[in-house]
């Protein structure tokens, strides 16, 4: 099995395969490459329907160039990680969000957050990371902060940290299914504004039905979800003490 990183005529043999509605699993066997190693690929360069081999290539040298160039980010982890493995899911997992609607600088600031050890980081700890502007970084976080997916803590005066738990998905899906809700109210509002005899009305009334019933049932699932999940397994009372 062929190792290293992949080759300019293999990222060619990959975009094809991506145009002729391949799975990564089938392009891997026929390159003789892990699936793993065509998921990254793939998703850090724009994903199954932006790919191009070209592109990529030139991206994967540049980001090679960099990292010799550039200092370590951050001290030696304890915990033995890899950090160029790291550094790969970083970047497969920035442009997944990218693919989801976030914008670039705050699908990489989501990412930093969600893989750093603590789960939480402070703004100057942002800027050195990722190598951006205060300004990206608070751009950032105000929109993450608005969709419920971090929350702020007071350090100092000064200061704040934000961090990610494990309520994180749940807010997230609640202002989800917020944003829902009011498209539906305003779409209702639309059928008396158009006239309920219209096709316009008939259209909206629709959309009204169809995103009150996803709003209910999001906010339904995330709490059912979050029960369970948050719910501690209890000891097995019957199980540790003697039997009956």
């Amino acid at each position: 099995m062929p190792g290293g990183r992949l080759t300019q005529q293999e990222r060619q043999q990959i975009s094809l395969g991506l145009a002729d509605g391949l799975a990564y699993a089938e392009i891997a066997r026929r390159l003789e490459r892990p699936t793993s190693t065509i998921t990254r690929e793939v998703m850090r360069n724009g994903g199954p329907t932006s790919y191009r081999a070209d592109l990529a290539h030139r991206a994967t040298e540049h980001r090679a160039h960099r990292r010799k160039q550039a200092a370590p980010r951050e001290p030696a982890r304890a915990s033995g990680r890899d950090d160029e493995a790291v550094r790969e899911y970083e970047e497969m997992f920035t442009t997944l969000l990218m693919q989801q609607g976030l914008p670039k600088m705050t699908a990489r600031v989501l990412t930093c957050l969600l893989t750093s050890e603590a789960g939480s980081v402070t703004a100057s700890e942002l800027v050195r990371r990722l190598d951006v502007s205060p300004a990206s970084v608070s751009k950032s976080i105000a929109f993450l902060d608005d969709q419920g997916l971090i929350r702020r803590e007071r350090e100092t005066r000064r200061r704040e940290r934000y961090r990610v738990d494990d309520d994180v998905w749940y807010r997230s899906t609640v202002a989800s299914a917020r944003g829902t809700a009011q498209l539906a109210e305003v779409a209702r509002q639309g059928v008396g504004v158009l006239g309920r005899d219209t096709a316009a009305a008939a259209r909206l009334e629709n959309i009204a039905r169809y995103s009150e019933f996803m709003s209910e049932s999001m906010l339904r699932a995330a709490d059912q979800v979050r029960d369970i999940l948050h719910t501690k397994p209890e000891a097995d009372e019957d199980a540790a003490g003697p039997a009956d």
